[in-house]
């Protein structure tokens, strides 16, 4: 390592020792001729030989101890706050009047210079808004209709890297991350059959494939310039025809039609006892053959205000969301309204759920129940004009679903139509990508290209053989967050500590029902692979996470990067490095509610890092080897998170 190598506060303590030494050198010269000279003239006094002795001592001493106490006013008032400078500099904060009170018109030329650097920044970013607030309106928009596309959408560069995905596409493919290879989640097999279908100078071409975990998804493959866009679509396989419920039901419905036609006179008991024992029949077999068939109907999702808007409502309908394509079945809902009031009826709608996983929609009139030979012609019709070869009886039947006349107590008949209630958890909405992943090489190393997770733990004290009690991890791609998280509270199976939970406020009946370490770190394992871990003070959650091995199995091999050492790369060993103060020197706002929790300190630690990166960047540290290489003068402050990972796979 060269002297332009070292830092400025070593470089001058080298030039005060040196001074010293010429001192030194220079007096033990002048005394040395002084002898030689005394020895000539035959002056052998002891006495002189000895003044001189002392003499040229305490010159000697003085002119160290002057050179010392100098280089120490120098380093404090001089060095010191250079360094300072130079790290606001690369991070665009003036320096306070305090740091640079002895260094003349530097310290306000630097103020001036950061305050001008603001100023323009915050000028070129005024301008940018101003003319692009149409574009950033169109983005916004095509953003909120393709994050509501019902099929799953994925792009990929042309190494199959994933550059883009949406909500559809991460509930079709689990785990699904920026940046990672395409083979991870579809069997490679389709993919490449259709690429080379493409080849051939197709613009797009169908595609039939499955899922690493077995699932069946149809879609189109279209090509993008250098990139392969996806369209996907989960689609089961069809089950087979469940002839035993076919016979039973054609049989009930055999058994019907003649007593129905022996109504011309009074009904006898029997009969109609008969009759209600079949219509229960045809009811049980018909619903278990809607369930047979679910898996061909409907996959829409639907709250019931949409499904009923238009339609004037008996009462406040529940909150709950069905299997239904909104727009076909509003539109038989409300033809079959028009109908009815034609025959001069005033039905209103209404929704029973005895059963919750089914909803019964209701069109509820008082007069006469409605025909089922005269509900059928109105079936036959198409309900909808913007769809005039799809009548209301096709539409029922896309969603395995009927509607049937029933006569209530009170002069009262309706019309029901049974929906699913959707079950399970919402499908992930909003769009994750970055398109300049296919303009860089696979293996970049730049720090502002890195693929990261931003991570922070919270435990149940401050050594590693304490437990983890929560996990936050953020993914950084490119340089910026992209919006991919992982979260949870883990239950570390001993009582956490009231001192710990003050500062975290994680109590144990939060964590009773919580994941233990291994499925908790199986899981961030999985959100991890493949990137670089950043951390603020990296050797103590890396320590948990290596101290876990042993029971959960679970290794990080992850490169790792700390903010500590970045930030003494950026501010010399005298700064303080606590999370809290890089915040308030980069202005980086932290909530007091957030604060030590594991994802509030993982967003703050990623800001951090953000920042950093661009500051060391200007300082010519530019790699990851950079940092591993420049770390190593580092190490009186803070252990390499690198190095011990590389010491713990050696002993392992």
């Amino acid at each position: 390592m060269t002297l332009r190598d070292r830092s400025l506060r070593l470089r001058i303590l080298l030039l005060f020792v040196g001074l010293g030494g010429l001192v030194l050198t220079i007096l033990g010269a002048a005394l040395g001729v002084a002898a030689l000279r005394l020895g000539n003239a035959d002056l052998r006094s002891g006495v002189i030989v000895d003044a001189f002795a002392l003499a040229g001592l305490i010159a000697g001493l003085g002119a160290v101890g002057a050179i010392a106490a100098v280089w120490l006013l120098f380093d404090r008032h001089v060095a010191r706050p250079i360094e300072t400078l130079a790290g606001g500099l690369r991070t665009g904060q003036a320096p306070s009047a305090e740091d640079s009170r002895y260094l003349a018109d530097l310290g306000p030329a630097v103020q001036d210079a950061a305050r001008a650097r603001a100023s323009a920044a915050q000028a070129l970013a005024k301008a940018v808004r101003d003319h692009a607030g149409e574009l950033a309106h169109e983005k916004e928009t095509l953003e909120k209709i393709l994050a509501d596309f019902g099929a799953g959408a994925v792009m990929t560069d042309a190494h199959h890297r994933i550059v883009f995905y949406n909500g559809a596409a991460a509930a079709l493919l689990n785990g699904i991350a920026l940046d990672r290879l395409l083979d991870r989640y579809i069997v490679s097999g389709a993919i490449d059959a259709a690429q080379a279908r493409l080849a051939t100078g197709v613009e797009a071409t169908d595609l039939v494939c499955r899922t690493i975990d077995g699932s069946r998804l149809t879609g189109r493959m279209r090509q993008v310039d250098e990139k392969i866009l996806l369209i996907l679509r989960d689609e089961d396989a069809v089950p087979a025809l469940p002839r035993d419920r076919l016979e039973t039901l054609r049989r009930h419905a055999a058994t019907l039609v003649p007593m129905l036609d022996a109504l011309d006179g009074p009904m006898p008991a029997d009969l109609a006892e008969a009759i209600r024992h079949e219509g229960r029949g045809l009811a049980r077999e018909t619903r278990a053959l809607s369930e047979l068939i679910s898996g061909r109907g409907s996959v829409g999702r639907a709250n019931l205000a949409e499904l009923t808007a238009g339609l004037q409502l008996k009462a406040k309908l529940p909150d709950v969301v069905v299997l239904a394509d909104a727009g076909p079945l509003n539109a038989l809902l409300r033809r079959l309204q028009l109908y009815l009031r034609d025959d001069g009826l005033d039905p209103v709608l209404d929704c029973v759920m005895d059963d919750p996983t089914e909803a019964h929609l209701s069109l509820v009139w008082t007069g006469r129940p409605v025909a089922m030979s005269r509900l059928e012609d109105w079936l036959a019709q198409p309900p909808d004009c913007a769809q005039p070869d799809l009548c209301g009886a096709e539409i029922l039947a896309a969603h395995a679903t009927g509607i049937w006349p029933e006569t209530l107590q009170g002069g009262q008949a309706r019309l029901v139509l049974p929906l699913a209630v959707a079950t399970g958890a919402q499908r992930p909405t909003g769009l994750t990508y970055d398109f300049a992943l296919g303009r860089r090489g696979p293996q970049s190393s730049r720090l502002s290209e890195l693929t990261c997770v931003v991570f922070d733990t919270e435990t149940t004290g401050l050594d590693v053989s304490d437990r983890i009690v929560q996990i936050a991890g953020l993914r950084i791609a490119g340089g910026r967050l992209t919006g991919e998280s992982f979260e949870t509270l883990v239950n570390p199976h001993r009582a956490i500590p009231p001192a710990a939970t003050r500062i975290h406020r994680i109590s144990d009946d939060m964590v009773a029902d919580a994941p233990d370490i291994g499925a908790a770190l199986s899981a961030f394992h999985h959100f991890a692979e493949d990137a670089v871990l950043v951390a603020h003070n990296a050797p103590f959650d890396m320590g948990l996470l290596h101290a876990a091995q042993s029971e959960t199995g679970v290794h990080f091999a992850n490169p790792v990067l700390d903010t500590v050492l970045l930030s003494a790369m950026v501010w010399g060993y005298s700064a303080d490095h606590s999370l809290d103060a890089l915040a308030s020197r980069l202005e980086i706002d932290i909530p007091s509610e957030t604060r030590h929790s594991a994802m509030g300190d993982s967003i703050a630690t990623a800001r951090v890092f953000l920042r950093l990166v661009a500051a060391l960047e200007a300082k010519g540290i530019q790699s990851f080897q950079d940092v591993t290489e420049n770390a190593r003068k580092f190490r009186r402050l803070i252990a390499d998170a690198n190095h011990a990972r590389q010491d713990s796979i050696k002993g392992g």
